[in-house]
């Protein structure tokens, strides 16, 4: 038995209460489903900034009526300190997921950024020590290693952040070192490397790579490659990232006041994840064999990027289940089911 199993298995003798901040966006939600799946009681807080109601429409239709009922749902926007410290009350552990993600986003608007991100970071992070919440997991970004040339990226080595975006990420884990020693208080953050799967929009302009593409694809689109197609990522799929969460936020003590990477430890370039993507839509029964369009590099992106997830295996349990095809794979049917719905 592994130890994600073994925490699962816990958690279905003994249930806890949880607080999933974003719940409506893509991690939040399939945080969701799976601790609803494990029988946890939830309480979601979400603005609908960048999630969306169809997806906790979507979780309700994967679980049992026992199982959402487990569920409160609050709207609101955790830079109001009030409703954070409302979303709080009797939780054991708190998933922080609210954000607002997208490196060129952050480029065009860097004060709303830095007010969702670090601002409401604290708001939800003072809630939750004065609750005496059990732990605190927030997702940490990739985006904190910058300009540090090294691969694979080891957490205890970072360089200068190349973004507004990067800057607020690594705030957050300043934040959580302080609090961490001054206040005795447990909490783990996890640097995100492109989560993907289901219910990641593909729709917007600071919509994420594999799901951009699929959806132009299968809409028969121009695709664009950033630069010459060489750049290189650690493509995560999502429940890869459901099993760090429930793991940092269970983990003992010793493994508190850490930073983990949340990855496969691999690396795809660019050209390849088209491929990847290409070849799983024709597996699929939609046919694919249109060719990207090369354009200049993205302000603000690293050349490459690759964890290092030995740490996060050594004191958390961590294996990740899927490689970047595998995720590919599980997740395409739901991209054509969700974009055939939208046209």
């Amino acid at each position: 038995m592994t130890k994600y199993d073994q925490v699962k298995k816990d958690l279905l003798e003994k249930p806890k209460t949880w607080l999933v901040t974003g719940v409506a966006g893509f991690i939040g939600s399939n945080l969701l489903e799976h601790l609803l799946k494990l029988n946890q009681t939830v309480v979601g807080l979400d603005n609908f900034a960048t999630g969306h109601q169809h997806n906790l429409d979507e979780v309700q239709g994967e679980v049992s009526q026992e199982q959402w009922s487990r569920f409160n749902f609050i709207e609101g926007d955790i830079r109001n300190a009030g409703i954070c410290k409302k979303a709080v009350s009797g939780v054991d552990y708190v998933l922080h997921q609210a954000a607002l993600g997208s490196v060129p986003r952050s480029i065009n608007d860097p004060a709303t950024t830095n007010d969702v991100n670090i601002s409401g970071f604290l708001n939800v992070l003072v809630a939750a020590r004065d609750e005496q919440v059990k732990s605190f997991t927030y997702a940490a970004s990739s985006s904190t290693y910058g300009d540090h040339p090294a691969l694979p990226k080891v957490e205890e080595n970072i360089g200068n952040p190349l973004s507004p975006y990067a800057v607020t990420k690594y705030v957050n884990e300043l934040y959580a070192d302080v609090f961490a020693r001054t206040y005795n208080f447990n909490i783990i953050g996890l640097r995100y490397f492109n989560v993907f799967g289901k219910r990641q929009d593909p729709n917007g302009a600071y919509a994420a790579v594999i799901p951009k593409w699929t959806a132009d694809m299968i809409n028969n689109e121009e695709v664009f490659i950033n630069g010459d197609g060489e750049t290189s990522r650690d493509f995560c799929f999502i429940e890869n990232t459901v099993q760090m969460n429930i793991l940092a936020a269970t983990a003992n003590d010793e493994s508190k006041n850490n930073v983990f990477n949340v990855a496969v430890g691999d690396r795809t370039t660019l050209n390849k994840l088209y491929d990847s993507i290409q070849d799983s839509l024709n597996a699929n029964n939609v046919n694919c064999d249109s060719k990207p369009t090369n354009r200049e590099f993205r302000a603000g992106d690293v050349r490459h990027s690759q964890a290092d997830i030995s740490k996060a295996k050594t004191l958390l349990g961590y294996e990740p289940e899927f490689r970047i095809q595998e995720g590919i794979d599980k997740a395409m049917p739901w991209y054509i089911e969700f974009l055939n719905k939208q046209s």
